[in-house]
């Protein structure tokens, strides 16, 4: 499994339903979301970049946003929670990506303040 780093720009606040998660408010600036694949991730890093998707996973609702956009992507051999957790930056939305999370990580995507 490959882990990678999502670095992403809401330029503006935005309340979004995120799937059956709920609806709410993600303020303008810069996220970080961590993801893995088992495999393929080059392709699973396409298609969060692209806009004509059907949304399946929390991340796919943020993105397709036309505020949102992504600024930058990082590739990691380690554990997704591993990363995660050295992340910086607070929870805006709780188990948001880490529906399934085994390490109390709390949530896959963290908010690091106005750009």
């Amino acid at each position: 499994m490959r882990t990678y780093q999502l670095h992403i720009r809401l330029h503006r606040t935005r309340v979004i339903q995120v799937g059956k998660l709920g609806r709410f408010r993600f303020p303008a600036g810069d996220y970080v979301y961590t993801g893995s694949a088992r495999r393929n991730i080059e392709a699973r890093v396409r298609r969060h970049r692209s806009r004509d998707k059907k949304l399946r996973w929390h991340i796919d609702y943020l993105l397709a946003q036309p505020e949102a956009g992504i600024t930058g992507v990082q590739l990691s051999r380690e554990p997704e929670c591993t990363v995660n957790a050295r992340t910086p930056g607070t929870i805006v939305v709780a188990r948001f990506g880490a529906g399934d999370c085994r390490a109390g990580c709390g949530s896959h995507l963290k908010y690091l303040g106005p750009r």
